[in-house]
């Protein structure tokens, strides 16, 4: 079985697909595909042999995910993997937006040619000076892993910390310091903080969270950092402030409007860039594409129903389908009808269904016929 590599992915996989699959930069019938930042909305047409992408990271935006879902294309992605490399580079870049370190650097390497560049430093550094971070107050929106990593370095730092999530509950403030103060709305965050950092996913309801209406509600000479996804972020609205409202913005996302702007840093998106980022992203993709593959199970899917039933029996049968009352009855009559069930489990996420049925029975028979319902995607014997 070939597992397709659209990116460059860390040699470790290897550890994980044994001799039954064959890592290839190349397929034209590959059962998985690994991917990182390749575009496969735009410049990939998706194999019929393809039951599963394992995303070695945590955005899928360059992945069509409903478009697979109707295929039965299971699309799995890394949360947390990369969580701590991101953390790191947020808390550099705090200290990035709170002190001129960059103005620094480049005074010195513009002034390097001096005869006495120790008495010339000396003399000019009052021009770089900047503020601590100690005592004062960030903003965290979005506590999810990387939110959370986040929050507790900054409690570590002597900073007063506010926390932001739509999705707020009980198990999420359990993994938080206890000095962490939760909001229920952005304006209360925006009021009370001098840092304010994006942790959230792009789409739809998230695009521009930062505009114009919430730069207003901001404090004078809030610093913001970006190292989620470039597009949260309203660009005309941030330069329109900057420098006023907005002291300072840092992102890990490089776009025409921003670059070569005054209080404006911007890194060429290194967040999960380091070795143990790409290494525990790779792992954890193809232990799940392993583990779907193999046995049918689904962790961390961002497409369909997480599901995981212990193989008890000799042979097994996943189902992939459209989620109605009447698909679901005609699956159900189909199985009852054609073998003895040993163990079951089904799982619905908004459109799409998943179910596992394992059983000692042959299931050529059964397979050939829950394909022809109508609303049955993808059907597999393992």
């Amino acid at each position: 079985m070939e597992i397709l590599k659209l990116n460059k992915i860390s040699n470790l996989v290897n550890d994980v697909f044994d001799k039954k699959y064959t890592l290839v930069d190349e397929s034209t019938n590959p059962v998985a595909v690994l991917v990182r930042s390749f575009d496969m909305k735009t410049n990939y047409t998706l194999p019929d042999s393809v039951v599963a992408v394992g995303r070695a990271g945590a955005g899928v935006n360059n992945i069509p995910l409903d478009d697979y879902a109707k295929k039965g294309v299971v699309v799995f992605n890394t949360p947390g993997a990369n969580a701590n490399a991101v953390k790191e580079l947020v808390i550099a870049g705090l200290l990035l937006a709170s002190r001129d370190i960059v103005g620094g650097i480049n005074f010195v390497k513009e002034t390097g040619a001096c005869e006495d560049i120790a008495k010339v430093c000396e003399k000019n550094k009052s021009k770089f000076a900047g503020n601590e971070i100690y005592g004062k107050t960030i903003g965290i929106i979005g506590l999810g892993a990387i939110g959370r990593k986040v929050a507790e370095a900054c409690t570590n730092l002597g900073m007063n910390v506010l926390g932001y999530d739509p999705f707020l509950n009980d198990n999420i403030i359990s993994l938080l310091p206890q000095s962490v103060k939760t909001v229920d709305s952005l304006d209360k965050l925006y009021a009370e903080s001098d840092f304010i950092t994006l942790h959230i996913p792009y789409n739809d309801k998230t695009k521009n969270t930062i505009n114009e209406q919430a730069i207003s509600k901001m404090k004078t000479g809030v610093k913001i950092l970006n190292f989620a996804r470039g597009e949260l972020v309203d660009n005309t609205a941030l330069l329109n402030n900057l420098g006023s409202k907005v002291a300072k913005y840092v992102t890990d996302f490089a776009n025409q409007q921003i670059i070569n702007k005054d209080n404006i840093i911007v890194l060429p998106h290194l967040g999960a860039s380091t070795e143990e980022a790409e290494d525990n992203c790779a792992l954890m993709a193809s232990n799940q594409l392993k583990d779907y593959i193999e046995l049918g199970n689904i962790k961390n899917s961002v497409n369909f129903p997480c599901i995981n039933l212990d193989k008890n029996s000799k042979n097994r049968i996943t189902i992939s389908f459209i989620a109605n009352e009447n698909t679901q009855n005609e699956i159900y009559k189909l199985i009852t009808e054609n073998i003895s069930v040993s163990g079951s489990s089904t799982a619905i996420r908004g459109e799409y269904g998943y179910s596992i049925f394992d059983t000692n029975d042959d299931l050529d028979t059964l397979k050939t016929e829950l394909s022809k319902l109508s609303n049955v995607t993808k059907v597999r014997i393992l």
